[in-house]
């Protein structure tokens, strides 16, 4: 199956700082790929090489199999996109507003607007002003939006932003329809890991401008040492310990009793021998599931996410 998305060798350089550092990924019909990333990872910056935005200064990025540097137009028309909250005239209706954007886009008729209409599950509140909306109806119409012109990619950057987690689940139960319903590939960037964890087939993150793992969500858990968790009189102090050992990939302290590891398991018995012999009461020690967020704190050293 030929990717509908591929970044092949992709640097962009801006004065002299390297904002995003030779990555490459695929994207395939029919999945849901996440994007994830910390403050100043790359991430909008991909983002805005993907649609158009500005230019890569080296590498090759294909929609469909059209060059985004030399057939432009073939890309771009391949590709849907909202960013964040979409941008709607909240004074007329949702049908109104489809109507203005459909005239920016050739071959766009009645018959497709409401197709699209159908398609987001509009239908009862399609012809009521957009000011009425709640933010998961505006989600749902942005992304109507952005499928008018039926592109082979959804790209939604943010998509949950604002949204209650009500909200947000209803979201991504319909993103996973659309997918599963259309064949489109949808590359989703979000904050929220555990919603990345519940909704992507694939996963890439992004670190420092690179690419640092991609593959399936359980893939990449499952690469992981194993979790374990430390209940101590003196996290802080635990902390110092378990931080210092090299069987220990990461140590956090998660309050004031609890520390968090990632380690090779078979080490804990040697390790609690330490803390012992610290003067440190370890009350519980506890083996933890992997999650996607432990995977993100091994690869980017716990920064905060964008």
């Amino acid at each position: 199956m030929n990717p509908t998305v591929k970044l092949e060798s992709v640097t962009k350089v801006i004065g002299k700082k390297t904002i995003i550092d030779n990555i490459s990924f695929e994207i395939f019909p029919g999945e849901v790929f996440g994007f994830l990333g910390p403050n100043g990872a790359g991430k909008t910056t991909t983002i805005r090489m993907l649609v158009g935005l500005i230019k890569p200064t080296s590498g090759k990025i294909t929609v469909c199999d059209f060059d985004v540097r030399k057939q432009f137009v073939q890309a771009m028309e391949r590709i849907g996109s909202i960013v964040e909250n979409p941008e709607l005239y909240k004074y007329l209706s949702g049908r109104e507003n489809l109507r203005v954007f459909a005239r920016m886009l050739p071959n766009v008729d009645e018959a497709r607007i409401q197709e699209v209409i159908d398609l987001v599950d509009l239908t009862a509140r399609v012809d009521d002003q957009v000011r009425t909306y709640s933010l998961g109806m505006r989600q749902r119409l942005g992304i109507a939006q952005a499928l008018l012109g039926r592109p082979s990619v959804l790209i939604l950057d943010e998509p949950t932003n604002g949204l209650d987690p009500m909200g947000i689940r209803d979201l991504r139960q319909f993103i996973r329809k659309l997918v599963d319903e259309t064949g489109l590939s949808v590359l989703v960037s979000s904050h929220i890991l555990a919603e990345i964890e519940m909704l992507a087939d694939r996963v890439a993150i992004m670190s420092y401008g690179k690419i640092v793992q991609v593959g399936t969500v359980k893939e990449l858990v499952e690469s992981l040492a194993p979790g374990v968790d430390w209940r101590v009189d003196d996290a802080f102090k635990a902390n110092e310990i378990l931080s210092a050992s090299e069987d220990v990939q990461v140590s956090e302290v998660v309050d004031a009793n609890t520390v968090h590891t990632l380690m090779d398991s078979s080490k804990t018995p040697a390790l609690n021998k330490q803390l012992f012999e610290a003067g440190i009461e370890v009350w519980t020690i506890e083996r933890k599931v992997q999650t996607l967020e432990d995977l993100f704190i091994t690869l980017t050293g716990g920064d905060h996410i964008a």
